[in-house]
């Protein structure tokens, strides 16, 4: 875990950055009022410290062909860890598989799965993700529309009115 101190500024303009990762220093450095040299120095420093991880292009699912995106809960057997550590691993190989976490609840993970239709979303589950080993439980739920995807992190909380600065631990 590491310590980064982060002012107003920084806040500031990690919020831009979530917003338009494209932006260039110039257009951030007017918006969030610092030079862009100043803008520059922060970012990089940023990432250095893992706070931006990486810088990507967010694509339209549907407009690239994939209508169909699924949430399934998936189970498995509880024979000893190694079937969680290989479905990991399995799952890590799937491009159909855009998210996937280990949770509590009913059951062991949570993927979030996308396809072109519902007949390669079967084939996906019949022939790829129901014959991993372990897998006892899937239970899947179909998104109709999307009402709202984010994928900017809330700041707020960072912000406290007493201080100009603060320290804030980002895990690594």
């Amino acid at each position: 875990m590491s310590i980064i101190n982060v002012d107003r500024y920084d806040l500031a303009l990690l919020t831009e950055l979530q917003r338009d990762g494209h932006i260039t220093n110039s257009a951030l450095g007017q918006k969030v009022h610092l030079s862009t040299s100043q803008i520059s120095r922060r970012v990089q420093r940023l990432e250095e410290a893992h706070v931006i991880e990486r810088y990507t292009a967010v694509l339209d699912p549907a407009v690239v062909g994939l209508g169909v995106t699924a949430f399934t809960t998936v189970t498995l057997d509880r024979q000893g860890e190694t079937r969680g550590e290989l479905f990991e691993k399995a799952v890590e190989t799937m491009p159909e598989v855009t998210e996937c976490f280990s949770v509590t609840g009913e059951g062991d993970y949570i993927l979030r799965i996308v396809a072109p239709d519902l007949a390669a979303f079967s084939e996906f589950m019949m022939t790829r993700l129901l014959r991993l080993p372990g897998v006892t439980n899937v239970k899947s739920n179909i998104t109709l529309k999307k009402v709202k995807q984010s994928h900017e992190l809330p700041l707020e909380h960072v912000m406290q009115p007493v201080k100009s600065r603060q320290r804030i631990r980002f895990s690594q």
